[in-house]
């Protein structure tokens, strides 16, 4: 059994509160600590019918995890998960063959220097990103306290969250999207939910869809949920005209419908769009703008932030890890920005970022798919739930949260890409 020190409650307190902080640890006590592991489980659900849901070209047959654990000298264990858009397998082949060989007799409590590593590639980035949080929660452990509250640095975290419906992935324009849409809306607002964010549905192109067809579509939308119910509505891309035509035609329509944010209008968060980025903030008073989700750490991230091209940065922890993002939503904090982050996968993505934001001041939400994903909860004994649009996270150590016994065998992993064509599009 592992047994730490007790520190004084008010030394205590006295260093989670402590303003004046370099890193997120400065001042926080050590405790002797050693790796002795590291291994990464991955994990796959696939849908039966290879059929989870369809966006764009595209549907979904399966859902992925890679979930890392780091194995001390003490007993503890901790576990993390990078984003497995990166490949489950190729994260195990990279951190078992690559990283496990530098950790090994380190201390989780060096986080910052032995997972700031990895930058090159969002490929390479996530096993390392997977390392970061493992740790975070090592550190937590062994400190008897939350993640969030490590995390909070000069204020008080939250541990009740408010939690967004991410989804709108479903409704095919081809099958009476719209009904589907609004029926999916209206859904999420009855079980509590404030908020809202969706994408374009399937291929416009495909369905004849235009801006002529859509706009009112969005007005009809906005008429069902009322005007206190949130939207957000993710890229657009040239789905409907050009680049350009999104600050002029569409952002208009989203002003007047009184949206929250729009999400990475342009199809990413690419540097060459940073100067149709600062426009389309303009052409919004009241719309804010989002962005930023693939972003792996502060220096991508600092243009963006000094240029005041966003009103709200996306990163996401399983990309840059915790001890990265903590850095990014301060420097985010200091210029008047939120940090709400991209918040997609399952359990372990979630664990992660809803105890991110509940440590940091400028988190208004937490994203959670809304798709069919046994992965967000089946994967833990006491899972992360959500009720009436509320998140309450555990007050125990490190997330709080353990992995059931036989996930592995529960949940097998299958090779391959998750995406494969919309076999409806050519039928």
């Amino acid at each position: 059994m592992y047994r730490r020190e007790v520190m004084e409650p008010a030394l205590m307190q006295a260093d989670l509160m402590q303003t004046e902080r370099n890193h997120p640890l400065d001042g926080i006590g050590r405790e002797n600590l050693k790796i002795t592991d590291v291994k990464v489980i991955p994990l796959s659900y696939v849908d039966p019918k290879g059929d989870l849901w369809r966006s764009s070209r595209y549907q979904v047959w399966k859902t992925d995890g890679a979930i890392t654990q780091i194995f001390t000298d003490q007993g503890l264990v901790g576990i993390g998960e990078g984003t497995p858009y990166e490949g489950p397998d190729y994260i195990k082949q990279y951190t078992e063959s690559v990283i496990r060989p530098l950790l090994l007799g380190k201390s989780p409590f060096d986080v910052q220097l032995l997972a700031n590593r990895g930058n090159t590639s969002r490929k390479d980035r996530a096993p390392w990103a997977g390392i970061d949080i493992a740790c975070w929660d090592l550190i937590g452990k062994a400190l008897g306290k939350p993640v969030y509250e490590l995390l909070a640095t000069d204020h008080e975290p939250q541990r009740k969250i408010k939690i967004y419906a991410s989804a709108g992935v479903e409704h095919e324009w081809y099958n009476d999207g719209e009904t589907f849409l609004i029926e999916e809306a209206l859904r999420y607002k009855e079980e509590g939910y404030n908020a809202f964010k969706f994408r374009c549905g399937t291929d416009w192109e495909a369905a004849g869809m235009t801006y002529d067809r859509y706009f009112p579509i969005l007005r009809r939308l906005r008429e069902a949920v009322g005007p206190d119910f949130r939207l957000m509505h993710e890229a657009v891309g040239t789905q409907g005209g050009s680049l350009e035509s999104i600050i002029t035609d569409f952002a208009p329509v989203l002003e007047e419908l009184g949206f929250y944010w729009f999400e990475e209008a342009f199809g990413g968060t690419a540097l060459e769009h940073i100067d149709r980025f600062v426009q389309l903030k303009e052409s919004m008073p009241t719309v804010k703008v989002s962005g930023g989700e693939r972003f792996m750490e502060r220096f991508e991230a600092q243009e963006w932030l000094d240029r005041g091209a966003l009103d709200i940065i996306q990163t996401d922890c399983n990309v840059t890890g915790l001890t990265e993002n903590w850095f990014i939503s301060r420097m985010a904090h200091l210029r008047g920005i939120s940090s709400i982050p991209h918040s997609w996968h399952g359990g372990g993505t979630t664990m992660a970022n809803a105890h991110f934001v509940a440590g940091m001041p400028n988190s208004e939400y937490c994203e959670l798919n809304q798709t069919y994903n046994p992965l967000k909860e089946g994967i833990f004994k006491e899972p992360l739930t959500v009720e009436n649009g509320m998140m309450t996270l555990p007050d125990k150590p490190g997330f709080g949260v353990d992995l059931i016994d036989d996930v592995e065998e529960r949940f097998p992993f299958e090779p391959g890409s998750y995406l494969k064509p919309n076999e409806r599009l050519s039928a």
